[in-house]
Order: C-alpha cells, then structure tokens, then sequence
C-alpha cells in the first residue's frame, strides 16, 4: 500500500532497512515566493489549531497504486507561500485557466473555483459526483445535489462537481484525466483559488458522493502513472525570509535539487501511530538546549505544508515556556520574549530517526522584520513554537509546519512509504 512520503534524490545509502531511491535525471528546478496574507495572518495559532483539530478526526481510508515508465523525467514546479500556506500556479483545461492553488500535504483532493471561476473547455468530463472536502479552516466542497450525467459541456459546470480535467503544472508536463472538484463553498481562502493535495492517496477516498467506493488519485499519482516522472517523490525546499513576498523555494515532482540541501539525507519510515500513520507521519523527540532538557518525548506526529507554526502538545509547550521564558501575547496569539530573554534563548534539538537536527534560537523566532505584519510590536519577539491544542497521547502530537520546514530540505516518496530529511544552508541562519 502506498504512501505519500518524502525521500531524497540521487542518494546511494540508506537507514535500517528502508530503500534509498536513486533518479538519473534532474528535476526541473522552478522558483516559488512567499507572501503574507494580510486577512489571516494575525489569527496563525486559531487557524493551525482548526486545521490540527481537522486532520485528528479525518477518517483513513485505503490507497491505490500506479505504476509508470522508466524513462520519465522530473519536474520542479513554481508555489507562492502566503504565511499561510504555499501557492502553486495550476492552468486546468485546453485552453487552460491559471489557478493559484495552495500546496497541501496534509490533504490529496485537488479543486479551484474558490476564487476564479472554473471555466469547462474541451479536455472538460463531467461526472455525476460531488467531492466532499472539510478543512480545519472552514472549507466545505460540495452540498449540493449533482448534476445528470447528461449535462452538455457547454455550460457552466455547477460548483461542488467532480469534473475530470488536464492540470498543466509547467511546460511540457501537462497531466490528464486528473480528478478535480470545483468549489460550492470557499470559507477561509482569501486570495487564493483552491487546493492542489499532494498528500497519501488514502485521503481521498470516501470524499466522493454518491460513489462513495472511488479513491480519486492525486497529481503525483497521475504524474506517475502517466509517465511524466520517473517515480513518485516531491521534493520541498524553503527558505527563510524577512519580506512579504520574495521568492524563496522550489518544490519538484519526480525528484529533487540536489544543490539545495547539505550532507546526508535521514530516512526514516512513516509512524505507525494512527491518526498520524494517515498523512506524512513520523516520529521524533524535542529536547531543549546544551542540557538536554525533555521538551516532547518520542512521539508522533505530522509533516505539514499546510501549517504554518511549529505546533507541539500542550504538555509539551508548558515545557517550553518553563525553560524559555516564553508569555502568551495577546494581540498575536504566539508565544512572546523580550529582546534580553531572546538573546538567551537556546536551541531546540529534533531527533527523527538516528540523527539530531539542531533548530536554532533565530529558527524559533518570527521574522522580526514582520511583527506588524501579525500584530506584534517592535518590543518583542515573536516565536513559530506554538500550542497544538491537546495534550500527548492522541496520535497527533506535533506538527512540523512550514516554519521549520524553511530550515530544512524534505522530499516524499510513495514507493518506499518514507520520510526523508536533511540540513540546508539555512539551517543555521540567522533570517529572522
């Protein structure tokens, strides 16, 4: 059964007895930016908080499999981060409709319409199905009954209809057949047009109605299948930044840009602890500073470039505070230091796997640069640590979201259901 998970690219070693994946060719590397969206930033922690809640009550479900030609190669595709989440340009149809649609991994059903209006071309297959999406920031796909199948493309496809389209992620690499819903409803998606889910296959099924048996395959699952990439890996690179919006990474189909992470890849399998086991799940360990100081105990939790914190479980994050210093603030929500508690501050140390990742002091902190940005203040500063909303033990007990996935270099592989980490430039910047 397989997974949706990240690997590294070009890589000859391994870690226990999981397979490392080697790729001939090079992914087309494509840049993406980061900007801040200005109606949702200040309410970071509630959202990730609703998103977390969500992805704890998503019900598993079973996952195809998809096989494809050697000889395909690897793309690296444009996304725009928000603060919120990544953006990637999708053109869906012949002649295609440019959709910004956010990068999820935490989700696998990919649909527009929440901004633009999809508009049926010729490439256009309607299907007497609705998808059934809910988000933990209020999404809802489809509340409506569907259509008859008899429905003449010429009109406007209703909004919460299951269509199958072409999606054309960069020139050259234009996927058919792909499963898309087209929005109803589109609360909480300011600015944006929809999601593109690159998460477990598994995700998306019993998301149809009333073919409730269907599990739609995601974009890299087509891209695979129809021989576009080589094998089923994403790679993700972020990077730390000050502005509201510059570019700052690159996410690649089929592979991965070798020049954009520093020495070894750490594998290590997805946990087997559900819910976690449902989406990129892993197991790590979170002590604090040169003493070593028990911060979360190994557990599990989720990979997530749909979170934009680093959220750990209340447990956890009474920890933090108590080592650190750390108040709440009430005007952003985030956890707050003065500039003297700051300059004491000490590192945070990830164990996935056999290895130790270090997660500096200036990791911790939100660019400061941007405190206006989320309501802060010049006084203070802000840190991504945020509270998970539960204490341990209830399967999800971190999530690893885009603001520590910006000092590290992670790729996703479905084949060999694991997870693949390594340090960057970045790792050690002091950005913010």
């Amino acid at each position: 059964m397989q997974r949706w998970i990240a690997i590294a690219l070009l890589l000859a070693t391994t870690v226990g007895a999981h397979l490392a994946v080697t790729i001939t060719k090079s992914p087309v590397s494509l840049p993406f930016a980061r900007r801040i969206n200005a109606t949702s930033i200040q309410n970071l922690l509630k959202i990730d908080q609703a998103r977390a809640k969500a992805l704890k009550t998503r019900t598993k479900a079973q996952r195809g499999s998809n096989k494809v030609s050697a000889s395909a190669a690897a793309f690296g595709i444009p996304a725009t981060n928000q603060a919120v989440d990544y953006i990637l340009n999708v053109g869906v149809g012949d002649p295609p409709t440019e959709f910004d649609l956010l990068v999820d991994t935490g989700s696998s059903n990919t649909w527009v319409g929440a901004g633009k209006q999809f508009t049926v071309t010729d490439t256009t297959l309607i299907t007497n199905d609705l998808v059934e999406v809910i988000y933990g920031s209020g999404f809802v796909l489809g509340k409506s009954p569907p259509p008859p199948p008899t429905v003449d493309k010429t009109i406007h496809v209703r909004q919460g209809q299951e269509v199958f389209d072409q999606i054309t992620l960069a020139p050259g690499f234009v996927i058919s057949n792909q499963s898309i819903g087209v929005a109803i409803e589109d609360a909480g998606f300011d600015g944006v047009d929809g999601i593109i889910g690159i998460g477990p296959t598994d995700l998306t099924c019993a998301t149809l109605f009333p073919d409730t048996s269907d599990c739609p395959a995601t974009v890299t699952d087509n891209a695979f299948a129809q021989g576009l990439i080589e094998s089923s890996l994403v790679g993700i690179s972020f990077e730390p930044t000050t502005e509201l919006e510059t570019t700052n990474g690159e996410i690649s189909f089929g592979g991965v840009d070798t020049s954009k992470f520093t020495g070894d890849i750490t594998f290590v399998p997805l946990t087997t602890s559900a819910p976690a086991n449902e989406f990129v799940g892993i197991d790590q360990t979170i002590t604090y500073g040169a003493a070593g100081t028990p911060i979360l105990p190994s557990t599990s939790g989720i990979t997530d470039t749909g979170t934009t914190l680093l959220l750990i479980a209340t447990d956890a994050i009474t920890a933090y505070q108590n080592v650190t210093g750390a108040v709440p603030d009430n005007n952003t929500g985030l956890l707050r230091l003065t500039p003297a508690q700051f300059a004491n501050l000490e590192s945070l140390f990830f164990t996935i796997g056999d290895t130790t990742f270090e997660f500096t002091p200036n990791a911790q902190a939100w660019p400061r640069a941007l405190n206006t940005a989320i309501g802060g203040t010049t006084d203070f500063v802000y840190l991504i640590v945020g509270d998970l909303g539960s204490n341990l033990g209830e399967g999800i007990d971190f999530i690893d979201g885009m603001t520590f996935l910006e000092r590290f270099y992670t790729v996703f592989d479905s084949a060999n259901n694991q997870f693949g980490i390594a340090t960057t430039p970045f790792t050690q910047a002091t950005t913010n």
